[in-house]
C-alpha cells in the first residue's frame, strides 16, 4: 500500500475490507438467489422512479452534451455516461422512492444502493472489453459484487451508529462500493486498501437532511452520490494514487477520533454472505422500512375503520426504540421525503386507503384533511420487547402494533406485525410478489413484450448469472 504513513500498519479494518473485496468467492446458494431478486428489485424500482419529474431532473449528464458514447448505460434511458457520473444517476433511480432493500441494525441503510456503482462499472468493464475484443463480464459477476457489497455495508452497520454521531448511513454506501469497485476493476489487494482509505477520508454526510426541519430530496439522491464518490475512488487508485494507511486510527486526525467520538470501528462478524442472506425487501408498498408492519396492521383494520373515521378518539402505536427515534414526527410535514419519513402519516394513508403508493406522499394526496385529522390523534408508544427483539441477530423482528380508541368507548382489535412480508421470515410468501412489483414497475416504462422479456431472463436462476453484462443492459435501453 503506497501511503504517506509508510512505517504504519493498515487499520485492520480497512485490510480486511480489502481482502475481503479482492479474494473472497461467495459459495451459499441462497446468498445467490436473493442478490438476483435484490438486482431485479432495484432495476424495477429504478424505472419507476422515472415517473418522477423531481427524480427525472437529476438524470442525465452533469453538464447537457457531457456524454460518453460506448460508456456505462442507464437502465430505462437511452443515456451512456462515464462509470462515475452514471453511478450517481443508477444511484439516484434505484434510491429515490424509499422502495428499495432495507437492512437494519445500530445502522440502518439499503444494500442495494451500490448497485448504482456496480452497475455503471460492469457496464462500462463489459463494453470496454467488447470493443477490445475481449469477453464482457457476467452477470453472476455482478451479483458476486452485490453479495459483497451488501456484506461489507450490512456488517459495517451491526455495530457501528452512524446516526449516533449525526452521520448518514450512504458513508458505509461509499466505504462498500468503494471495495467492490475497485475490486471489479481488477485492482490488487493493496489498490484496493489504498482506494478505501481514501473513501474513509472523505467523511461522512451529515443526517440533517433526513430531520424535521430539515427533511428534504437530499436524501434520495445522497445513495447515488456516494456510489458515484466510490468510482471515482476506486478508478483513481487504479492510476496509482495513494492510500493513507491509518486513515481510521489516527490520533487526533483520524476518522475515529474527529468523527466518531474516539471509538473504534469494528467488523461484528466475519465477512462472508449474512446480510444478503438475510436482507430486507421492500415489497407491497414504498414505506420507511421501521413503518412497514405497521401499514400492514392499519391494512388489516382498514375495511372496519374506513367508514368510522370520525368517530376515532385515539390510535396507538406501538413501536420500538429505532421508529421512535427515525420516524415519529408531529407537526407540519412539507414534502414527501418528509412524509415518507413519518410514521403517524403513513399509518393515516393506509388506514384511509386500504393501500400505499408513492402517490401518496405527493402533494395531491397530502392534501387530504383526513391524514391529519388522523394524526392528531395518534400517541406513540415504546415497547422494549420490540427493541430487544430488533437487535437480536437471530430475530432482528420490526414489530409494530396499531390499535384504534372509538368515541363510544369500544376499540378495535391490537393488530401485531413482528415481521414485514420482505422479512427472511417471510421469504416463501414476499419472494414471487417481488416478481409481481417488477413487472407492475417494468411496465410503466417498457412495452409489454419487452418487460416480459427482461422479467424472464432477469428472474432464471440459471440464464441470468451466465449473461453477458452487454446483454442484460441493452434489454433496459428505452
Amino acid at each position: 500500500m503506497q501511503t504517506v504513513e509508510t512505517n504504519k500498519k493498515t487499520d485492520k479494518l480497512i485490510a480486511d475490507i480489502a481482502d475481503y473485496a479482492y479474494s473472497y468467492q461467495p459459495a451459499s446458494e441462497e446468498a445467490y438467489r436473493i442478490a438476483q431478486y435484490v438486482l431485479m428489485d432495484s432495476i424495477g424500482t429504478a424505472v419507476l422512479a422515472l415517473r418522477y419529474p423531481e427524480c427525472a431532473k437529476h438524470i442525465g449528464p452533469i453538464v447537457p452534451g457531457a456524454v460518453l458514447p460506448g460508456g456505462a448505460r442507464v437502465p430505462g434511458t437511452r443515456l451512456e455516461l462515464d462509470p462515475v457520473h452514471a453511478a450517481f444517476n443508477i444511484g439516484c433511480l434505484i434510491r429515490w422512492l424509499d422502495y428499495n432493500d432495507t437492512w437494519l441494525a445500530a445502522e440502518w441503510g439499503h444494500p442495494s444502493d451500490n448497485l448504482g456503482a456496480i452497475i455503471a462499472v460492469a457496464d462500462y468493464l463489459s463494453r470496454t472489453a467488447a470493443s477490445d475484443g475481449r469477453p464482457p463480464l457476467l452477470m453472476r459477476d455482478v451479483l458476486t459484487a452485490a453479495i459483497k457489497a451488501h456484506e461489507i455495508q450490512g456488517v459495517l452497520a451491526l455495530d457501528n451508529a452512524m446516526n449516533r454521531v449525526g452521520l448518514d448511513h450512504v458513508l458505509f454506501v461509499r466505504i462498500a462500493s468503494t471495495a467492490v469497485s475497485a475490486a471489479m476493476l481488477g485492482l490488487t489487494r493493496e489498490e484496493i486498501a489504498d482506494a478505501v482509505s481514501n473513501a474513509w477520508l472523505d467523511g461522512g454526510s451529515l443526517r440533517t437532511y433526513r430531520h424535521a426541519p430539515n427533511t428534504g430530496s437530499r436524501k434520495s439522491w445522497a445513495a447515488g452520490d456516494a456510489t458515484s464518490r466510490a468510482v471515482r475512488h476506486a478508478l483513481m487508485a487504479q492510476s496509482g494514487e495513494m492510500g493513507y494507511a491509518t486513515a481510521l486510527s489516527a490520533p487526533r486526525w483520524g476518522f475515529q477520533d474527529v468523527l466518531f467520538g474516539g471509538k473504534p470501528l469494528t467488523l461484528a462478524r466475519p465477512l462472508g454472505t449474512y446480510v444478503m442472506e438475510n436482507v430486507l425487501l421492500k415489497i407491497s408498498f414504498p414505506a420507511e422500512f421501521h413503518a412497514q408492519t405497521a401499514v400492514e396492521c392499519a391494512f388489516a383494520l382498514h375495511a372496519s375503520a374506513k367508514d368510522r373515521l370520525d368517530d376515532i378518539a385515539g390510535i396507538t402505536l406501538t413501536t420500538h426504540e429505532s421508529a421512535i427515534r427515525i420516524i415519529d414526527k408531529k407537526g407540519p410535514l412539507h414534502n414527501p421525503a418528509d412524509r415518507d419519513h413519518c410514521l403517524q402519516y403513513m399509518v393515516a394513508a393506509a388506514l384511509i386507503h386500504g393501500h400505499l403508493t408513492a402517490d401518496h406522499y405527493e402533494e395531491e394526496a397530502a392534501r387530504d384533511p383526513r391524514i391529519d385529522a388522523l394524526r392528531e390523534k395518534m400517541t406513540v408508544v415504546h415497547d422494549e420487547g420490540y427493541s430487544r427483539d430488533y437487535m437480536d441477530p437471530e430475530k432482528r423482528s420490526i414489530a409494530n402494533a396499531v390499535q384504534i380508541h372509538y368515541r363510544d368507548g369500544t376499540s378495535s382489535e391490537k393488530i401485531v406485525c413482528d415481521y414485514p412480508i420482505g422479512h427472511r421470515r417471510r421469504r416463501g410468501e414476499g419472494l414471487p410478489k417481488v416478481i409481481e412489483k417488477c413487472e407492475a414497475s417494468l411496465l410503466t416504462r417498457f412495452p409489454r413484450k419487452r418487460a416480459a422479456d427482461i422479467l424472464t431472463a432477469g428472474f432464471d436462476p440459471v440464464r441470468l448469472p451466465e449473461m453477458p453484462v452487454t446483454r442484460f443492459m441493452e434489454m433496459l435501453v428505452i
